[in-house]
């Protein structure tokens, strides 16, 4: 980046080392040292805790030299994309969270391992709505586009939890659509589904083995709609939990829905 960069204030600094260097999956004692080396800023406290070691490094070269260039160089080393080959998911969640803290300095880390410049966030929610973990990993995965679209807003929030209720709603809005029915939930995929000669066929429907399939898809269906479209719409966010991998996995069936109606007949 050849822009000049202001020095990153200590809150920020902070929390860009502890996501760098995270106990648990942060960067190895050996690797902040590789790192450093190739930003050419100087080790200054080896023996203490990874991120106060990483934080105290780049701390004093930025004050030394009045620029943030450092932390960036940095970045740019440790999060070569090269390196985490084989390791996607585990880039973008470690990118997300580096890109949360960088807004507020105007800045996002790119898939391609560049920086780029936007306006500065002023508040935590607009930096957490500028990442989007969520509908990056939904992209990735190559999830069906009418449910992104249905639920893009609520990815823009990070909000799993009422971006499922309207992912399973997005489902019951296309059997509608495809049937021209009217009615809901479980009647509306035996209306349309079920039966011997439903209204929409995933198959011939003429064989033992396609028959099966077909009630298959009702009962998946119908569990779609009872497991997670019933308790998001009827419980409080605060009391049915919706963790990530949760609803990443939801998403994936979701999408497999979509695609089968898409090719019903």
């Amino acid at each position: 980046m050849s822009k000049s960069v202001d020095p990153f204030k200590p809150g920020e600094l902070e929390s860009l080392c502890r996501v760098l260097a995270d106990t648990n999956e942060g960067l190895s004692g050996k690797e902040i040292e590789h790192f450093l080396g190739q930003a050419r800023v100087k080790d200054v406290s080896p023996s203490i805790t990874k991120w106060q070691r990483l934080y105290n490094a780049l701390a004093l070269h930025q004050n030394d030299y009045q620029t943030g260039k450092c932390v960036l160089n940095f970045i740019v080393h440790a999060m070569a994309p090269a390196r985490y080959r084989g390791k996607h998911d585990f880039f973008e969640d470690r990118r997300a969270k580096l890109n949360e803290v960088l807004s507020f300095h105007g800045l996002e880390f790119k898939e391609d391992g560049t920086f780029g410049r936007h306006t500065a966030a002023r508040t935590l929610s607009e930096a957490e709505a500028r990442v989007n973990r969520l509908k990056s990993k939904l992209e990735s995965r190559g999830t069906h586009p009418d449910v992104i679209r249905y639920c893009d807003l609520l990815l823009h929030q990070n909000n799993y939890f009422h971006a499922v209720l309207e992912a399973t709603k997005s489902v019951a809005e296309k059997i509608r659509t495809r049937s021209n029915m009217t009615i809901d939930g479980a009647a509306l995929v035996d209306a349309t589904f079920g039966g011997s000669a439903p209204i929409l066929r995933i198959n011939n429907h003429v064989s033992k083995t396609e028959e099966d399939e077909q009630k298959g898809f009702v009962n998946l269906l119908k569990g779609l709609f009872g497991t997670f479209r019933n308790p998001t719409a009827h419980a409080p966010q605060i009391s049915w939990k919706m963790p990530e991998e949760d609803a990443l996995d939801l998403f994936a069936l979701v999408s497999y829905a979509h695609r089968r109606i898409d090719s019903s007949y």
